[in-house]
């Protein structure tokens, strides 16, 4: 059987993305993992679920803040029954870069943990430091040494003095389990398969649902995954942009909020939805370009959890909910000669638009990976269906 890994970026979200939710894609030789819907899927805004007062970016995608880059590799191999350590395979990577040479021009970056069951490596620098110095991974929860090595390896080739004559790293990679769908114990994301998500990094549209570290991923008893969105405030208030990914595999079935409406019970639970579990975790990444230090970032990351609380979710036992924000909108350089160096700080009193922002934006990239996931069939032959949008529309028609 082929194993395939799929870099996507914006060039491939009108191609690679319309394929894989649309029925077989063409670069799978296997049964697809991703069964074909009777609608195409579509992100929560064009199903006319607006959420919260300001708007989002052209792309309502984290990139629309500048500089930032997403890239995918998405690995589906197999079917059939479980075969640990050789499939079938579900899983990826998801990485996020913050900008251009962001080693040398670090980024301000501050993070919350909601409910800690669960792990994103490198918080304590980024807590003891205030800045952000690589880029992100998001993978499966046993792939975490791997991706690190990956992105230790790529960070290397870019900068070979690190470890010699530079400083070392300790990378930053979020988990989420996805052993419901995955083979996890095979750890089937290789290095080469992060550097190849780095090296095809980009900005512009981002593919979301069953992609990346999203591809075996399941939220509120759907299939779930990646979800971004963003919002530009108004021009009296900064024009500033927030953006926000999530990796999203939490919720029980029945917590389901859609705009205030009771989604999750008015859509009642099956066998599926029990299969597909009832704890598991949630990422989320905060970009934004408003000129904010590491105490503020804190603060961002905290109002993240309230997106996600829109939703439904209570961060059980079980969750691991962690938020990471950083800010463009400085640069604090790698080892300055000079002993001060100059950053602009936004007020905390002129905060408060960008808090709700990223509330908003949150719990809209919730949804958008909702919505744009795809139905997939795993391991044991498990199925975890997306969410009908029919079915949604109506739901939300009537609850309203």
């Amino acid at each position: 059987m082929t194993l395939f890994r799929v870099v996507l970026s914006r060039h491939a979200l009108a191609i690679g993305t319309m394929l894989l939710l649309c029925g077989t894609p063409a670069w799978e030789a296997d049964r697809p993992a991703a069964v074909g819907t009777e609608e195409p899927r579509l992100r929560a805004r064009d199903l006319g679920i607006a959420v919260g007062r300001y708007q989002p970016g052209p792309l309502n995608a984290i990139t629309d803040v500048a500089g930032v880059k997403v890239g995918h590799v998405t690995l589906i191999r197999g079917q059939g029954a479980l075969k640990p350590g050789e499939g079938p395979v579900r899983t990826g990577v998801t990485v996020i870069i913050p900008r251009e040479d962001v080693w040398r021009q670090k980024v301000p970056a501050g993070s919350f943990v909601l409910n800690g069951t669960g792990e994103m490596t490198g918080l304590a620098w980024v807590a003891e430091s205030g800045f952000l110095e690589y880029p992100i991974a998001l993978t499966s929860t046993l792939n975490v040494p791997r991706v690190a090595n990956g992105v230790m390896s790529w960070m290397i080739q870019r900068y070979p003095g690190i470890g010699i004559t530079d400083d070392t790293l300790t990378p930053v990679v979020a988990e989420c389990d996805d052993s419901r769908l995955n083979d996890s114990q095979g750890r089937h994301v290789s290095e080469e398969d992060v550097v190849k998500a780095l090296n095809g990094a980009s900005g512009g549209a981002v593919a979301e649902g069953s992609v990346g570290a999203g591809t075996g991923m399941v939220s509120y008893g759907f299939k779930g995954g990646i979800g971004t969105s963003s919002r530009r405030l108004p021009d009296e208030d900064g024009g500033y942009m927030v953006g926000v990914l999530v990796n999203a595999n939490h919720g029980r079935r029945e917590e389901l909020m859609v705009t205030g409406v009771p989604v999750g019970k008015l859509y009642g639970s099956d066998e599926r939805a029990s299969i597909a579990g009832s704890e598991g975790s949630i990422i989320v990444i905060i970009a934004t370009d408003a000129p904010l230090d590491a105490r503020q970032l804190g603060r961002l990351a905290k109002r993240a959890a309230l997106g996600v609380a829109r939703t439904g979710s209570t961060a059980r036992h079980g969750s691991g909910d962690f938020m990471l924000a950083f800010s463009t909108g400085n640069i604090i350089p790698h080892y300055p000669k000079e002993r001060t160096f100059v950053m602009t700080h936004l007020a905390d009193t002129h905060l408060n638009p960008l808090l709700s922002a990223t509330v908003e934006a949150t719990e809209e990239a919730v949804l958008n990976a909702l919505t744009m996931a795809t139905s997939v069939v795993g391991r044991d032959q498990r199925r975890v269906d997306a969410i009908s949008l029919s079915r949604l529309r109506s739901l939300l028609a009537a609850g309203r």
